[in-house]
């Protein structure tokens, strides 16, 4: 069946001498991999590599047969061309590790029109803001509403927020835990927007010890969830 339909690249794989395949998450039909045969030789294609750089909004028209294989493109044009996303240093490097995020995050192959709409207008904010230095940490918690394992905010008094049941609790437990100044800040991070984290100034060292408890609980509500390589990268571009 052939469709027309906003896609998000989500990661770009060579195979073989000229062929990339492609994981993108699409507004019509969730997650799509799609073969792209001969894209590195051909200079004259529709199709180019730097359409699927991580995290392009793209309108594509591909053949979809819905059988668990590699599907196929047709056609591609640019949606939202970004200004900064792939030029500015510490972007693209939050760029490289949300695209490693999603790919490991998202799993469905079914439309999921909320979704999309949410990292449709995250990556569009991203795009042209300039005080982005915890918009990754907002990014997951809010991404995890749609996974279904948000953080329940009862009993947001507490002293700790544990990771595995996902709500917030008086005692310590066995479970991993956010506590102390991490969970002052986890806390300032729930229920809001993207336009206040102006409102939260942290520290590195306290940014990365979060994100790492934010990763950590992706890891233990998502089956086959992988920790993200590009990690390391993150954490040198941010002072």
């Amino acid at each position: 069946m052939q469709v027309t339909t906003k896609a998000i690249v989500l990661s770009s794989l060579k195979y073989g001498d000229s062929s990339l395949i492609v994981k993108a998450f699409t507004a019509s039909d969730g997650l799509k991999s799609y073969l792209l045969k001969g894209v590195l030789a051909s200079k004259k294609g529709k199709l180019k590599v730097a359409y699927f750089m991580p995290l392009m909004q793209l309108e594509i028209t591909a053949v979809h047969k819905n059988k668990g294989t590699l599907e196929s493109i047709r056609e591609v044009k640019v949606l939202n061309a970004y200004s900064s996303l792939h030029t500015h240093i510490v972007k693209n490097g939050l760029v490289l590790f949300l695209s490693e995020m999603l790919s490991s995050s998202i799993q469905e192959e079914e439309k999921d029109a909320a979704l999309y709409q949410y990292l449709e207008n995250a990556l569009n904010w991203l795009d042209v803001h300039e005080n982005i230095a915890n918009f990754h940490l907002l990014f997951l918690l809010n991404l995890s509403r749609f996974l279904g394992f948000y953080p329940d905010r009862e009993n947001q008094d507490a002293p700790f927020f544990d990771l595995l049941e996902g709500c917030f609790v008086v005692a310590p437990s066995l479970n991993p835990l956010i506590e102390k100044e991490n969970l002052n800040y986890f806390k300032q991070l729930l229920g809001i927007n993207f336009d206040a984290l102006d409102g939260i100034k942290m520290a590195k060292m306290h940014r990365e010890s979060l994100l790492k408890s934010i990763i950590l609980y992706f890891e233990l509500h998502l089956q086959g969830f992988r920790k993200p390589k590009s990690l390391a990268v993150l954490n040198a571009v941010f002072q």
